[in-house]
């Protein structure tokens, strides 16, 4: 009879080793190991009988010799998921939904049920009853209101993932939700719900279901509080798609971003606003971001970004006063604090403005987090119109790099950039001199070379 055995796994990725490890070699992570007692699965003796099974079933076959046929994506309802997803759901894909407590995880997952109507849909949950999950479906369809309840929604309440896949292998649903994989348990491993160990055999329990039948299933998933999606790394390997929600969850707009995609591009991003009756898509997100102030007002500029391939234009906020304490404070949000520095040291050294003593705050408006090196320009202006207390013109945007010798690199796709702020408006755009565009009618394209050259045509 085969004997149980204690193994350490590491919390962080989820390699397992025979024995205790200050440190995993795996992920380089400290103090992360935790104690883990095996038991043998029940008919693991005798691979021999396995491996002529599996041979038997399955065999390699030549790249050129497989059939494929485009297969139709499911539409989920949603235009801008279906975007987001690659022009809508693979059948047999497995999808990971994570994000901040309370942001909307579960809100869309069930709003996606709810607007398309003809899909049949097995909605598992393990942490909620299924009268909470009915009084939120009644107020995301507006049924409280007198409207109709649909019928294509099958609630299942179980935290046993053995039960789940034999419930939805038949009755063969056309989308299956689960909410969330931290509280689903397999009884083959012995350990608590949310371990690593049982994240990893529930995700590739229903990895192997939802290729073997052809179902979709979209997975709801916690993070930890650093921000990343709760346990092991393998975790957003195993699944295809990942998704994740980024905002305040104060605030009334989400940003669904795809992290991982194996059916399109990972450069596209969902904008959503939180409303009484769920999440409303937003088409055109640059009409939110844009000023909703009043006119005079220093230490705002527009930045015209490219997020993936939607350009997307938002407002840069910045705040400089003088230092009240010894040290000057320097602050971002949604902005990389060390390239806000850079930035600042590039303006004292080689534009003769003189920042060391004065607190400089910097803010992305609409909860963004922007990396693109094409807000530095617009990250520059804002602190000069804010340093000047000079109002920037209301019709004016930036998009261009700022390099270490204050030179105003060219960034990508400019002409789309310049061709959404005529769209929306804006009268002049501030790129780099070392662009060529063509003309676009309705905006002036004003290239500058420098940051000195900026400063003669933006405050003269």
């Amino acid at each position: 009879m085969a004997k149980t055995k204690t193994v350490w796994y590491c919390t962080n990725c989820g390699n397992e080793y025979p024995q205790f490890l200050g440190r995993c070699p795996a992920c380089g992570e400290w103090n992360t190991m935790k104690e883990m007692t095996v038991e043998p699965k029940k008919g693991a003796a005798g691979t021999k009988g396995v491996a002529k099974a599996v041979s038997t079933e399955r065999k390699p076959l030549r790249l050129k010799e497989i059939d494929y046929s485009k297969e139709e994506r499911i539409n989920l309802g949603m235009p801008e998921v279906d975007r987001l997803l690659g022009g809508g759901m693979v059948p047999g894909s497995l999808v990971l939904i994570g994000g901040e407590p309370g942001i909307g995880k579960s809100t869309l997952s069930l709003q996606i049920p709810l607007c398309a109507r003809e899909l049949a849909t097995l909605y598992v949950t393990g942490e909620e009853s299924a009268r909470q999950v009915k009084m939120r479906a009644n107020r995301l369809s507006g049924s409280g209101n007198g409207g109709e309840v649909q019928d294509n929604i099958s609630l299942y309440c179980e935290t046993l993932i053995d039960n789940v896949i034999a419930e939805a292998t038949e009755s063969r649903p056309g989308l299956m939700i689960v909410d969330s994989v931290q509280t689903m348990y397999t009884e083959s491993v012995d350990s608590a719900p949310g371990s690593v160990s049982q994240i990893k055999e529930v995700a590739a329990m229903l990895l192997r279901f939802a290729k073997e039948t052809g179902v979709p299933v979209i997975l709801i998933g916690h993070i930890t509080k650093d921000g990343f999606i709760a346990g092991p790394k393998i975790l957003e390997h195993i699944v295809d798609v990942v998704l994740q929600f980024e905002g305040e969850n104060r605030g009334s707009y989400r940003i669904l971003r795809s992290i991982k995609n194996r059916f399109g591009s990972t450069s596209e991003i969902a904008v959503f606003e939180m409303t009484g009756v769920g999440l409303r898509e937003v088409a055109n997100p640059s009409e939110l971001l844009i000023p909703l102030h009043g006119e005079g007002l220093s230490g705002a500029a527009i930045c015209a970004s490219l997020d993936g391939t939607r350009p997307l234009l938002f407002e840069v906020q910045a705040l400089v006063s003088s230092a009240v304490y010894g040290t000057a404070q320097r602050s971002a949000t949604g902005f990389d604090y060390r390239r806000l520095n850079m930035l600042l040291a590039v303006l004292e050294k080689r534009a003769g403005f003189h920042l060391a003593a004065k607190d400089v705050f910097l803010n992305m408006a609409g909860g963004l987090k922007v990396s693109e090196p094409a807000a530095d320009l617009a990250v520059v202006a804002a602190v000069l119109s804010s340093n000047f207390d000079f109002a920037l013109p209301e019709d004016v945007c930036f998009a261009g790099e700022v390099g270490l010798s204050g030179e105003i690199r060219p960034v990508p796709q400019t002409d789309r950039r310049v061709a959404e702020a005529a769209r929306l408006g804006f009268k002049k755009i501030y790129v780099s001199s070392f662009e060529k565009l063509p003309k676009v009618e309705g905006i002036t394209v004003t290239k500058v070379a420098d940051i000195p050259e900026l400063v003669k045509k933006l405050f003269k």
